[in-house]
Order: structure tokens, then sequence, then C-alpha cells
């Protein structure tokens, strides 16, 4: 199914703060100011430069353990739904009142997972300061552009490769893809 750059954005920022490593036993992030990145460096690591207190940590994880049981609930009732619709799209001749029926119910899951996880975004988000929410949202938009590039490049890449078999080449050369 194809998502929308909101949908994504949001599954970026959860994957983001699902990757915060356990506060115990472990020493707390710098507390200065944003960091410029340095390849391969601390800086690099966009949850490092959220600054995130050991509390803050816990709180955010906790509100992930809380919502964890029904954000795989919800994600499981939409493949489901995904599946009895490609199911139901792939006999001979689908019957459109139903094809009508599976595509609500797709819609309804899809509704639901998007519900829970804007939601759990925006308990995450009152545990962060405003300074923080600002370099998510820099962060965010930085993720967003990167993935708009990567798409322009592999369109490139796909145009590229299309031109070269129309031409007759039958392995056509890789294109080496932008370093940032």
């Amino acid at each position: 199914m194809k998502h929308n750059g909101h949908v994504l954005t949001l599954l970026a920022m959860l994957l983001l703060l699902g990757a915060i490593p356990s506060a115990h036993g472990q020493a707390p992030p710098p507390q200065s100011g944003a960091a410029e990145p340095q390849p391969g460096g601390v800086a690099d690591d966009p949850i490092r430069r959220l600054n995130l207190t050991p509390e803050q940590r816990e709180q955010i994880r906790s509100i992930r353990e809380q919502t964890k049981a029904e954000r795989a609930a919800l994600n499981q009732q939409f493949r489901e739904a995904n599946r009895a619709l490609d199911t139901l799209l792939d006999t001979e001749t689908p019957n459109e009142a139903e094809v009508e029926q599976r595509v609500r119910e797709v819609a309804a899951a899809q509704s639901a997972a998007l519900r829970a996880r804007i939601l759990t975004e925006i308990r995450i988000r009152r545990v962060l300061t405003l300074e923080q929410r600002t370099l998510l949202r820099t962060l965010q938009r930085q993720a967003r552009e990167l993935r708009r590039e990567r798409l322009e490049d592999n369109s490139e890449v796909r145009q590229q490769r299309q031109a070269d078999r129309a031409n007759g080449l039958q392995n056509p050369r890789p294109i080496p893809r932008r370093r940032f």
C-alpha cells in the first residue's frame, strides 16, 4: 500500500524513539547543545542529539511498552485485511460489493493503526522539552528530504536502466549512488 509522507514521518519518529537503549546501566547522553553531525561519530545518532534525560528515556520506554500490544494487534488486523482483499482480487471474477467491503475493512484497519501511532507520538512528545521537540522536527524534516532524494535517485536509476535495455544493453551498468 502507498503511504503518504506524513505517515512515514510519524513512523520514522516512532522508530527513532524506539531505538532508545535502556537507561539502566548506561551513562546519560551528553547534555551539551545539539552537536553538528560528524560521519560515523556519536553526533550522527539522532537519539543522542535529542539529549534525553534518563527519566525521559524511561517515560518513553514506558509509553511504548503500554501501547506495544495494541499497536501489534492493529498492525496484524491491517495485514489480515490487506491479505483478504488481495485474495479476493485474485479470484477469477471478484464480486464488486465484496471488494468494496474489503476496501472498507482495509481503510478502517489502517485508520485505527494510524490513530494509535499518532496518539503514541503525542504522548511521547509531551515528555520532550520545547527544544527537543524543535530538534525532533528538524531531524524529521531532514529524514523526509533524504527519503525524497533517495526516491528521486531510484527513479533516475530505473529510468537509466530502462533506457539501457531499450538500447539493447543486456546487463546495464550499475549507476553509482550519491553519497552524502
